[in-house]
């Protein structure tokens, strides 16, 4: 590995994450609140913003190109440019009969470049760190890719739900909204630009001389136990996949059709204040756990604590309570409960890409981790609509079903991500 100049971890790990989390928060989940609030149905919703997930889904047919060609930092520099200007682009068009679809190509390119960004940013963290430093700073990495999430799944929402109040027009305060993400992207486009190292491995070219798009996968493909690991990857968050498209309608929603009723300020509070403590508090308590004591003894109690809290979703639905600190306690719990599980998941996707091509393998595992999002979330909307919210609830906590039968089953070394002395 080469590096012009030393650059300390702590000082460039939490703006590179916390730029990989927001764009795909504001793609993936802030869009439906967005949407939502403009009229659109829940099962057009469901349907079209869960194909915005292709893009990570897919990823991996050019990630060799970003182990090939340029710099890991060129690739997420540039990307992140493009991301500030396609937030711009939706801001500029919330409204008119045909913002739905205009929206939509923005936020596509947007998924292209996010999804991107995330190759390079990620393969950064693998080549800039040695193995120890990977363990030790998956904490810090997952805890500030989740600050970019709730940045934008709870700042960024409630200013949108201040604007509306103050505007009295949605469309214009959507419209005002994503050019404020616009913004907050260029500036951390910057701050990337400055506290990035320069750092490429040193054996690059010999890859780039030996090294084919065949290799790459075949290499992937032939690990040892990959169809069992790719199972565990595909389900493991099967329920969640279909509660993080509808918990944001189901909050919103009148309660005379089933839901809460509750502004999107409140929504954006919940989940922007008390819900970043307690997803905080789960992700880093969940890093020190792994690193304690290692992937084995955590792998079960983390895929029930990432599942279980989803449950309380079928209380709400069925009860519909009106004082919102019972919406607030269980968005609590199950966000801590995220936050706790998780951990497990990611430190499996990085022994997954163990190898040569860590960045394409890598990339390769979270498109399939991808994949497990995209297709049950593209039908959740349809099935909330069959079921009500009360039945939509229900389902999910059954889907859970497999990833705790996938928890148990995969393959893995015990110890791996274990702190070593």
């Amino acid at each position: 590995m080469t590096q012009n100049k030393p650059k300390n971890p702590w000082l460039w790990i939490p703006s590179l994450y916390m730029t990989e989390g927001i764009p795909y928060i504001v793609i993936i989940v802030v869009s439906v609140i967005m949407y939502k609030k403009l009229g659109v149905s829940n099962s057009d919703i469901g349907l079209y913003t869960s194909l915005l997930y292709l893009p990570w889904v897919i990823k991996p047919i050019w990630s060799p190109i970003i182990d090939l060609i340029g710099t890991k930092r060129k690739w997420f520099l540039y990307m992140q440019l493009v991301l500030a200007l396609v937030f711009i682009g939706v801001g500029l068009n919330t409204s008119g009969t045909s913002f739905f679809f205009i929206s939509l190509a923005f936020f596509w390119m947007g998924a292209f470049a996010s999804a991107t960004n995330d190759i390079a940013s990620d393969g950064m963290y693998l080549i800039a760190l040695k193995p120890d430093q990977q363990s030790f700073f998956v904490g810090l990495r997952g805890t500030f890719y989740r600050i970019g999430m709730i940045t934008g799944q709870g700042l960024i929402v409630i200013i949108a739900g201040y604007l509306e109040t103050s505007l009295g027009d949605n469309s214009k305060a959507w419209s005002y909204t994503m050019i404020i993400v616009g913004g907050l992207m260029l500036l951390l486009t910057a701050v990337n630009f400055l506290t990035t190292p320069r750092v490429e491995e040193e054996s690059k070219d010999k890859i780039k001389k030996e090294a084919s798009f065949a290799m790459v996968f075949s290499t992937f493909f032939t690990k040892k136990n990959i169809g069992i690991s790719l199972a565990f990857v595909l389900l493991y968050r099967l329920g969640e996949s279909q509660l993080v498209k509808m918990a944001s309608p189901f909050l919103l929603e009148g309660r005379q059709t089933g839901g809460l009723g509750l502004s999107t300020s409140e929504v954006g509070f919940l989940y922007g204040t008390i819900g970043v403590i307690a997803l905080l508090l789960g992700g880093i308590l969940g890093g020190i756990a792994i690193s304690k004591n290692g992937l084995g003894k955590w792998m079960i109690p983390m895929a029930l604590s990432l599942n279980l809290p989803n449950l309380l979703y079928i209380a709400l639905a069925h009860f519909q309570p009106e004082n919102i600190v019972f919406a607030g306690t269980v968005v609590v719990i199950e966000q801590f409960g995220y936050g706790f599980g998780f951990a497990a998941y990611m430190i499996f996707l990085i022994y997954l890409a163990e190898g040569l091509f860590k960045t394409s393998h890598y990339a390769l595992a979270t498109g399939f981790m991808a994949m497990g999002m995209m297709f049950p979330g593209m039908v959740s909307g349809y099935i909330q609509e069959w079921l009500g919210y009360t039945g939509f609830f229900i389902w999910v906590g059954i889907a859970m079903i497999p990833a705790i039968i996938m928890a148990k089953s995969v393959k893995y070394p015990k110890e791996f991500g274990k702190k070593t002395e």
